[in-house]
């Protein structure tokens, strides 16, 4: 009997030890799981290159090429001193039409962000393919609607499309209407963009065409930035900010680092601060590769 026991206490004995070293090795990669993963969760992915409106009834977001589009058929509306509302109603027809990418292809011979033809004597490609022009073109053909201002937005549209489905603009007026109150400066600073790291690092380093961004403002707003006062274009909205939103919303192409318009600057980010890229200065200076307006 006592020889028994020694023997089934021995064998307890060694299973306590596995116990124990098996507990020890469990307990190390918990310890390492709870400790390695919460390292894993603070890499911040930076966001993917894009523009975003802070509007009256919250934010959207636009990629790079559609705000370029939008702060350009927006601008120029001030060159025909129309209404916001006519902004409204070119928004809606974009959204329809081309979703605000410059399109080379449509229907039958439909080109641009209006998807207008040649064919119905609204230009040649190459001018229906000028934001610009395009835009020109479908505020000149709005404005020579009688009472086009009292009319619905989708029907004020379709007077200047002639659209299969003229109803189809309807459901994009909330969207057009918020939109069009931002980008021609009535909510100020309402829009911000954002590019990669590299993009950002090469806009940096590399050499600003502001001369170039402001002859294309002055054919897009039919203002010279350089000469802005407050007293310009009061009918359309804030030409200052609009023309302020439309040099971010061109930074990329002309290799612009910051934005000035009043006390406030815009500067050009990756989007990892949130993007929050407008700022009030206590003296503005005017920096290579900014623009300053006003």
């Amino acid at each position: 009997m006592p020889s028994k026991r020694r023997k089934i206490s021995a064998f307890v004995k060694i299973l306590m030890a596995l116990f124990l070293v098996c507990g020890a090795l469990v307990a190390g990669g918990y310890y390492v799981l709870t400790t390695v993963e919460p390292l894993e969760q603070d890499v911040q992915e930076p966001p993917e290159p894009a523009c975003r409106l802070d509007l009256a009834q919250g934010s959207y977001t636009l990629e790079p090429l559609q705000a370029v589009n939008a702060t350009t058929v927006g601008g120029v509306a001030f060159s025909r001193d129309l209404p916001e509302e006519a902004v409204t109603v070119a928004f809606a027809t974009v959204w329809q039409e081309s979703t605000f990418f410059n399109l080379e292809y449509g229907d039958r011979d439909s080109l641009g962000l209006f998807q207008q033809r040649p064919s119905q004597e609204w230009g040649e490609p190459e001018e229906i393919l000028d934001p610009v022009y395009a835009s020109a073109a479908f505020y000149d053909a709005l404005a020579e609607i009688d009472g086009w201002e009292e009319l619905p937005v989708f029907e004020a549209a379709q007077a200047v499309q002639h659209s299969a489905d003229g109803y189809a603009y309807d459901q994009h007026e909330t969207l057009s209407a918020d939109m069009a109150e931002a980008i021609t400066g009535a909510l100020g600073p309402a829009m911000t963009c954002w590019y990669d790291a590299r993009t950002v690092e090469s806009l940096t380093a590399g050499e600003a065409d502001v001369e170039g961004a402001q002859e294309e403002m002055a054919r897009v707003f039919g203002v010279d930035p350089t000469a802005l006062t407050a007293a310009e274009a009061p009918n359309t909205g804030d030409l200052g900010w609009a023309m302020a939103l439309w040099a971010v919303a061109h930074a990329e192409e002309y290799g612009l680092t910051s934005v000035t318009y009043g006390n406030q600057q815009w500067r050009i980010s990756d989007g990892l601060d949130g993007a929050e890229a407008w700022a009030s200065l206590g003296e503005v200076t005017d920096t290579e590769g900014s623009v300053v307006l006003g």
